[in-house]
């Protein structure tokens, strides 16, 4: 309770549900993804799947519950009573088609058929039956039994891929909205710069130092900034919303207020928080990808189904033997000269409709094959090329950089030329027109390397829930 209570007080400040604070709070990306992870509603349903799993075993293992049971007929007509019979059996099945069995006959009447006639105190039987072609090895009900437990496994995977898939989308949701407050942040310094530069122009006019053009000039480039600022504001409210999205509490959907801001994660937090600084060797990171590991699971399942079919082709040859006592504690209930045994024998002649089936399992194993490799190549190529991607993005964030320190140089050096009568408006504005575009190139190809980070995340399927 103390845990959840914290939870709310921290919301009732972050988010415009319970009220706005005057004060800026930084909503870091790891914290964003916690919150998305134990929280999101998707997250939740893709848990279902678990459960879904464990339901799919409990009902494939209830074909190997003991079952008890009773048949009872009467017929009595004219007060005569036809027959009378009672049988209850109590059978447990077993592994490779065996079944034991206990039962108890008790039947009267006047019009009973004389191989139903048992000792006025009933008839019991123990015994076993057993399928010695078709059905022994594999049968239906241990089939079903394999795939609920491959299907379970496959739930975990599919679980791990919906989870994989919600976070990579929310990160890309957090990053454009981290794009568009670090683009206002750029045209709000420029526009204090340009407000402050425009109140300097217009001192110096008054004191005859500038033409009447230089504030007019220095007044455009005030507007201009402005409308960027503007732009941008719209951009950052928009992006915001669209990252709160991914934000609930109890089922309770949040939406960020204004004092909130994200925060640029540094290297290690974000390679941490998409797992990718943990990540395995490239073969060990293919085979636990969790659509890969899906359709090996359904490969899994195929082939049982595939010698459930070749099981089929066998004849149907199912044997029953059963002891007979007239007292469950006869000494001579197991003797073999007291027994009651069934025999039965079936196949039909063409199998064709067995031969068909075996054929369409084997048909749909091999289409998973091909799927499967094909899934494996393009997984693996997704992921090399994103690593070239990142690689780029750093190069080029290395370049950017450089030439943004190379541009508030030559800036720095205008705006002294110009207060020492040296230099013009017009070339400062050039030189911060290239310093804002340069700026603005940084926060992209910064914003751009995050994503790269993000994708190489939902390519490669990573995860760190529990299973």
């Amino acid at each position: 309770m103390r845990t959840l209570f914290s939870c709310f007080i921290y919301f009732i400040t972050l988010f415009n549900t319970y009220g706005k604070t005057p004060v800026d709070q930084v909503f870091s990306f790891e914290s964003y993804l916690a919150y998305v992870k134990s929280y999101h509603p998707l997250v939740k349903q893709a848990n279902l799947k678990l459960s879904i799993g464990e339901a799919t075993i409990l009902a494939a293992r209830g074909e190997f519950d003991p079952k008890i049971e009773v048949d009872y007929n009467r017929k009595e007509f004219k007060n005569t009573e036809y027959y009378n019979i009672l049988n209850a059996t109590f059978k447990i099945p077993v592994w490779y088609g065996i079944e034991v069995k206990g039962n108890f006959e008790n039947t009267s009447g006047e019009y009973l058929n004389p191989d139903m006639t048992v000792p006025d105190d009933g008839l019991y039987s123990a015994g076993v039956s057993l399928s010695l072609a078709q059905g022994l090895i594999i049968n239906d009900r241990m089939a079903a039994l394999k795939k609920a437990k491959i299907y379970q496994q496959r739930t975990k995977a599919e679980r791990d891929l919906l989870v994989n898939q919600i976070l990579y989308e929310a990160s890309i949701a957090y990053f454009e909205w981290l794009e568009a407050y670090n683009e206002e942040q750029i045209y709000a310094n420029f526009l204090t710069n340009a407000s402050n530069r425009l109140k300097a122009v217009k001192q110096s006019f008054t004191s005859g130092d500038k033409a009447a053009i230089d504030t007019l000039e220095a007044g455009i480039t005030v507007q201009n900034w402005s409308l960027g600022y503007e732009s941008a504001r719209l951009k950052r409210q928009k992006a915001g919303l669209n990252a709160s999205n991914f934000l609930w509490i109890d089922n309770i959907p949040l939406e960020f207020n204004e004092a909130v801001i994200p925060e640029i994660p540094t290297e290690a937090q974000l390679d941490s928080s998409l797992l990718i600084r943990t990540m395995s060797a490239d073969s060990t990171l293919i085979s636990n990808h969790p659509k890969l590991r899906s359709l090996n699971f359904k490969m899994e399942s195929l082939k049982v189904e595939q010698r459930l079919k070749s099981n089929k082709l066998l004849p149907k040859l199912d044997v029953q033997y059963n002891f007979l006592a007239s007292e469950p504690e006869d000494q001579y209930f197991f003797n073999t000269s007291n027994y009651k045994a069934f025999i039965n024998f079936s196949m039909p002649v063409f199998l064709r409709k067995e031969r068909g089936e075996l054929k369409l399992a084997k048909l749909k194993l091999k289409d998973m094959d091909y799927e499967l490799n094909a899934s494996t190549l393009t997984i693996r190529n997704k992921i090399t090329a994103v690593n070239t991607e990142i690689a780029s993005l750093q190069n080029q964030h290395e370049i950017v950089e450089n030439i943004v320190d190379d541009y508030q140089v030559l800036l720095k050096g205008e705006e002294r030329k110009f207060f020492l009568g040296e230099s013009s408006l017009f070339l400062i504005n050039s030189r911060e027109q290239s310093l804002i575009t340069s700026q603005l190139k940084m926060n992209e190809i910064t914003v751009k390397k995050f994503m790269a980070k993000a994708r190489l995340f939902n390519v490669a399927g990573l995860t760190e829930l529990s299973n």
